[in-house]
């Protein structure tokens, strides 16, 4: 059974049941849910996530943490094991995760945070350089591993 953050476990049954739109403080925003396995223990976790389409083969994710000092865990589990799936909406993915280089990072972090005061505002609260990640969509999965949250 997947490891949920306890925390998120509503968001993510209620992803699961209307095929990818919530309620709430996140209400329209796009989102995904990324499971990754954990960088020293290997566990699964899941992790929902603010995404932008980049390609019709592949999405961002930006590092913020909301700010903080830190990347957040699911960052490093992706450096450490970039092979992960992403439910985005009814479907779910294989993805390829990927750290976007100086360049692109740059030009789509600028188009991103033109569009959402949100990362907007995280980005000006620290003062580290806010990764984002790259997930190539591989192939479409079933979805016969998605179990309840917890």
């Amino acid at each position: 059974m997947p490891d949920i953050d306890a925390g998120n476990s509503q968001l993510i049954a209620e992803f699961r049941a209307r095929n990818g739109a919530v309620s709430g403080q996140v209400a329209g925003l796009p989102l995904l849910l990324l499971h990754h396995l954990g960088a020293k223990s290997a566990t699964e976790r899941v992790t929902p996530l603010a995404y932008w389409q980049i390609t019709s083969t592949s999405v961002a994710v930006v590092a913020s943490n909301f700010g903080s000092a830190r990347h957040p865990a699911w960052y490093h589990n992706l450096i450490a094991h970039p092979a992960a799936t992403a439910e985005i909406g009814p479907a779910t993915w294989s993805v390829r995760a990927r750290v976007a280089g100086p360049g692109e990072r740059s030009r789509l972090l600028e188009r991103i945070t033109a569009k959402s005061p949100g990362v907007a505002a995280a980005v000006s609260r620290t003062s580290r350089q806010i990764p984002l990640v790259i997930l190539d969509l591989l192939t479409q999965v079933d979805h016969e591993h998605r179990g309840p949250p917890g």
